[in-house]
This record gives C-alpha cells, structure tokens and sequence, in this order.
C-alpha cells in the first residue's frame, strides 16, 4: 500500500525502532516531511506494523531512471513476497536499487526470477556521527563558505564519479536546490570544494579540485554540514565504497564510526 502524507510521518517514528539499520529509509523520510523534494513514492506492505518499506521515485521522465530505489526490511520472506508484485517493482525497466547487502542477495533473486540481470555498482559502509558536538576542531580561518546554487551544477556533475551524464545532472540538481548543501568559495567566488545531502540524508559527493587539495577544506566542510545537519534534528550519516580508503580514514578521524558487520549495496537491474 502507499503512504498518506499523515501515514508517512507515523513511518518515520516506526523506523527509529531499526535504526541504524533503517537509517537510509529514515533520514529519506525525515527530509520528506520537511523539505521539498522530487516526488518519491513510499509502500509499505502492511499498516501500520510493516515489515518492508519501499522508496521509489516516480518516473516521469527518462533521466528519473537515474534515483535510486530505496528498500528496508526486516523479514526476508517477506521481502521475497513484495519484490516479486508487479505493482511493487517494475522489472520491465532499469532500476538503480540500494538495500542491506545480505537482502541485497534476495533481490537478486526475484530479479533473477524475470531473467533481468544485475550489475553492482557500490557497497559501501555505513558511517555515522552520533553526537556533533564531539566533533574535533577544525581551523576555519580564511576560509569563506557558502552553500551550492543552480550555477554550479555543471562543476558537480563533472566531477563526480557517476556523473558526466543528464540523469546524474537532474538528481544533482534536486540536491543542490532542496538539500543542504556546503562549499568553499574562492577570492573569485567559485566553489573549489563542496559536500552535498543525498535525497537519503546521507552526506556525499564530497570534491576538492586537485589544485585545492591539502588545506583541509574536507574536513571543515564535513564539520559543517554535520553541525547544521544535527542543529536542524537531521541524522549525520554517510555511505563510503569499501575501495575508498582514504575517505573512510577521513569521516573516521572527524569522530564517524560504523558496525563492521553492516554493508549497504546498490545495484542497477536490466542495464540495456
């Protein structure tokens, strides 16, 4: 069943019993009921006690194929049962699709029920800061920030690693417009480096132009989206890909910390 705009805000109160492990689903939810965003479906497969809750973004045109489909449960065999209703997923379509990587293995499965193939994108593990205030300090002096605008999404789609493409460009687009975002500008005014809030609440894309890099730019803007982020009542959490060393040793060294047993994936499903 879909979510009312009333049932959707019991949802977020429901997911806090799972977290961490439903922390994706929550801080989407959280940003859903108080900022703008682009349209999301959100179903359930029963009410109010659910078991598994799904986010998805309405395809109404060709470049939403890009946003992700987002999945919590907490009964596979459950799972099972709501990924293989038509009406649930569309199999017929590509789907980008983050879950919990050992549920990620039943996914795979309905697909592999329809003949759709899979393709891994990320696993990533999940970082999370608990309490802002212990954050270590950070020198902020001469440094000027300011958040991202609509002029310096080209900048951010071109360096980011799935960007370079107009999918990517509209879900930048609705993150820099919606979300909160932080840069650090130049004597010119141009951004040289920059963090963003994913439409989960997840902090990423976080870049420094090579020629910027070595001043600790990352780590005064990690602060300070974390600082906002927490001040507004948001979760502080990120995704890192498991290859990605030297981003995991930096949230690690800003006070972030994870479960070494839990592994969040994302997979796109029938790449034609």
């Amino acid at each position: 069943m879909e979510l009312t705009e009333d049932q959707l805000k019991v949802a977020e109160i429901e997911l806090q019993r799972y977290l961490p492990q439903s922390l994706k689903i929550y801080g989407f939810l959280v940003l859903r009921n108080r900022v703008k965003s682009d349209p999301y479906i959100v179903l359930v497969d029963r009410w109010p006690k659910f078991s598994v809750i799904i986010c998805k973004p309405q395809y109404e045109q060709k470049t939403d194929l890009f946003k992700d489909t987002m999945v919590f449960a907490n009964d596979e065999a459950i799972l099972m049962e709501t990924i293989r209703k038509a009406s649930v997923i569309d199999w017929s379509r590509y789907l980008c699709l983050g879950i919990s990587l050992p549920h990620m293995e039943i996914v795979k499965a309905g697909a592999s029920e329809r003949n759709v193939p899979s393709d891994k994108l990320a696993v990533c593990h999940m970082m999370t800061l608990d309490d802002a205030s212990k954050l270590p300090p950070v020198d902020w002096s001469g440094i000027c920030l300011n958040s991202l605008d609509e002029s310096h999404l080209d900048l951010v789609n071109q360096t980011w690693t799935f960007g370079k493409n107009q999918g990517a460009a509209g879900m930048i687009r609705n993150m820099v417009l919606n979300f909160p975002s932080c840069c650090v500008l130049d004597a010119d005014g141009r951004p040289v480096s920059w963090i963003l809030t994913y439409v989960s609440c997840a902090l990423g894309m976080l870049y420094t132009l090579p020629e910027h890099r070595g001043k600790g730019y990352a780590k005064v803007l990690i602060s300070s989206m974390a600082k906002r982020l927490s001040g507004q009542g948001y979760p502080v959490f990120c995704f890192i890909e498991e290859e990605n060393i030297a981003s995991y040793q930096l949230f690690k060294s800003m006070g972030f910390s994870e479960d070494p047993s839990y592994r969040e994936a994302w997979y796109g499903f029938n790449d034609f």
